[in-house]
C-alpha cells in the first residue's frame, strides 16, 4: 500500500514501546512533513546515543564518559547504594531530591519466563563495589513479581556481607513502576524502606 521506504519508517516507530500501527503511521506521516533541518537534528540524535552513550562502568548508569555524572560526584554518599532496575529509575530517584548516596542499576531483573538469569543482569558489578566502608544497600527494584523475585535474590545473595540491606516500603502499588511514580509517593517509599 504504502512505498517500501515509508512502510519501513512506520516498522520502526512500531518498535517503540505502546505504538500500534495507526500512531506510527501518524508518526511517520509527521516526520516526512519536517523540514531538512529538523530531519537531521532528529538524526544526528540518534547518532549521538550510539555514538556517545554508554553504560557506567561503576554503576551501569548512562553516561557520555566512562562515569556517570553520579559516580563522579565525591559530595555522593559513596557507602550507601541504591540498586535499582534501569536508569529512568536513577532519574525518579533522584527527582525526589531525598536520597544523596549512589546508584547501581541492573539493567534488567529475573524473570524465568523471559529466559533472563541472575548472570543477565548486572549483579556481578554490584558485589565488586561492596567494601568495608558500605553501610547500606536499598534494594529499589519495581514492586512487580519479577522485581521482587530480583530483590529476594540479591536479599540472600548480600548476607554473606556486613552490610545492611534495605527494601522500599511499598507506598508504591504492586505492579507500578518507579519512573511513573510521582515525588511524595517516592519520598515515602524512601523514608519507608525496612530491613530484608
Amino acid at each position: 500500500m504504502y512505498p517500501k521506504k515509508f512502510e519501513s519508517l512506520i516498522e520502526s516507530f512500531r518498535k517503540l514501546p505502546g505504538v500500534g500501527l495507526k500512531t506510527a503511521e501518524r508518526y511517520a506521516f509527521q516526520t516526512i512533513e519536517w523540514d531538512e533541518e529538523t530531519i537531521d537534528e532528529f538524526i544526528q540524535s540518534f547518532i549521538d546515543i550510539k555514538e556517545g552513550l554508554h553504560k557506567c562502568e561503576i554503576c551501569g548508569n548512562l553516561a557520555e564518559d566512562h562515569l556517570c555524572e553520579i559516580c563522579k560526584n565525591k559530595l555522593r554518599d559513596q557507602n550507601q547504594i541504591c540498586v535499582v532496575q534501569s536508569p529512568k529509575d536513577v532519574i525518579a530517584m533522584e527527582k525526589t531530591q531525598e536520597y544523596h548516596g549512589v546508584y547501581h542499576v541492573l539493567n534488567g531483573v529475573i524473570s524465568t519466563s523471559k529466559g533472563i538469569l541472575p548472570e543477565d543482569i548486572n549483579i556481578e558489578n554490584l558485589l565488586k563495589r561492596i567494601n568495608e566502608d558500605t553501610n547500606e544497600i536499598i534494594l529499589a527494584t519495581n514492586p512487580t513479581v519479577e522485581g521482587e523475585t530480583t530483590a529476594l535474590y540479591l536479599s540472600k545473595l548480600l548476607e554473606k556481607y556486613n552490610v545492611n540491606v534495605t527494601r522500599i516500603a511499598h507506598g508504591l502499588p504492586m505492579g507500578g513502576h518507579l519512573d511513573y511514580a510521582d515525588e511524595l509517593t517516592l519520598i515515602k517509599a524512601i523514608e519507608g524502606r525496612k530491613k530484608m
